[in-house]
């Protein structure tokens, strides 16, 4: 797996983040059954599968429109700008497709927007615009968004507080934390926890909530480390949406790019492609919070999201089992055939369920008061 489709993976373009082998396939032959004639895998001692070219079809159960979009991934990923060439032509590209995201969410989901600093650290503000709910009133939710810790501010972070401001009828603050390659770990969860640290004075730690997607994601399970580091309460409950708490491996990190229409994957990938994780230790639990099953009980109510096509389900999946031996509440929720971050999209059926799971799950587990 090349630093070029793992970088855009952690945005939610993993699905076809460099130059496909293949056409993105017709609407008839993805939804076609593998051929049943193709030779018979091979299993080797040590358990590993060969298998021959075949055809997988998209799944039965995800919707139309999740087929059509999941089309046009393929084409974009076409057009994903080379990371040789520098950081800013990848993040003009990315920042165009969240903006126009950030539109056809604005006619979807009637919000609020505005900016605010908290702390030295801006943020964007997304509220409902028929206000928020009563039980929400001493609430809050922090979002940190995707991007490979490169880009993703402002545009990104807004395609992932809109909808849960929105259906939630809650306060969402998207933070800007600082990222690569300009600067390195632990600068973002240094922003995340001053935030917090300037929340925490008008708000209750029962009564905040953080998520995020992705490289987001990854940021949320850092920060609930490092408060329980430095002795601060945790909040009320977490998301963490296509990333987890461990390294990224296991069965997703090899299938999952095969199902994108990319050559089947590597395998485990080192948090140290990212340039933001240059110099950092992997066994840190500040950087991967399984690295302490102690640090792990301390965790609040979690809530977990992917989709089956997604690289880092399969991480996401030990996080679930290791938070839950630790016995923490965790919520699990997988959809077949989704790719990463699939719910950045609004349309999507899929996305529209898993915007109403989240909402949910920070209303089950915030205290109102």
């Amino acid at each position: 797996m090349r630093i070029r489709s793992v970088l855009s993976g952690l945005l939610g373009l993993a699905v076809a983040a460099h130059a496909l082998a293949a056409q993105p396939p017709s609407p008839s032959s993805a939804a076609a059954p593998a051929s049943s004639t193709a030779a018979p895998a091979s299993a080797a001692a040590d358990g590993a599968i060969a298998f021959p070219a075949a055809s997988v079809p998209f799944s039965s159960y995800a919707s139309p429109e999740a087929l059509t979009r999941f089309r046009q991934i393929l084409v974009e990923g076409k057009q994903a700008p080379d990371f040789s060439k520098g950081i800013e032509p990848a993040r003009k590209f990315y920042d165009a497709i969240n903006a126009n995201r950030v539109e056809r969410m604005k006619k979807l989901y009637k919000v609020k927007l505005s900016t605010s600093v908290i702390a030295g650290v801006a943020t964007d503000v997304v509220e409902p615009a028929d206000g928020v709910a009563r039980d929400n009133k001493y609430r809050v939710l922090i979002n940190l968004h995707g991007g490979g810790f490169l880009w993703g501010a402002h545009s990104g972070a807004l395609v992932e507080a809109i909808p849960v401001a929105a259906v939630g009828r809650i306060k969402v603050i998207s933070i800007d934390y600082r990222q690569g390659p300009d600067h390195t770990f632990p600068a973002a969860s240094d922003d995340v926890e001053a935030v917090y640290k300037e929340l925490l004075k008008t708000h209750p730690a029962a009564n905040i909530g953080i998520y995020g997607c992705s490289a987001g994601g990854i940021l949320t399970g850092e920060v609930v480390a490092r408060l329980i580091h430095d002795g601060i309460k945790v909040p009320g409950a977490i998301g963490m949406f296509c990333s987890a708490i461990v390294s990224l491996a296991g069965d997703s990190s090899y299938v999952s790019p095969v199902l994108s229409g990319d050559p089947i994957g590597k395998g485990p990938v080192s948090i140290h492609i990212l340039p933001y994780f240059a110099g950092a230790n992997e066994t840190d639990p500040l950087v991967l919070p399984a690295n302490d099953p102690a640090m792990l009980k301390k965790f609040p109510p979690t809530l977990l999201i992917s989709g089956t096509r997604d690289f880092a389900m399969s991480s996401l999946l030990q996080s679930q089992r290791l938070l839950t031996q630790a016995g923490v509440e965790v919520d699990l929720h997988l959809w077949d055939g989704m790719w990463h971050s699939f719910f950045s999209d609004p349309e999507l059926p899929e996305s529209k369920e898993a915007y109403a799971v989240m909402a949910a799950f920070f209303d089950k587990h915030l205290a109102k008061n």
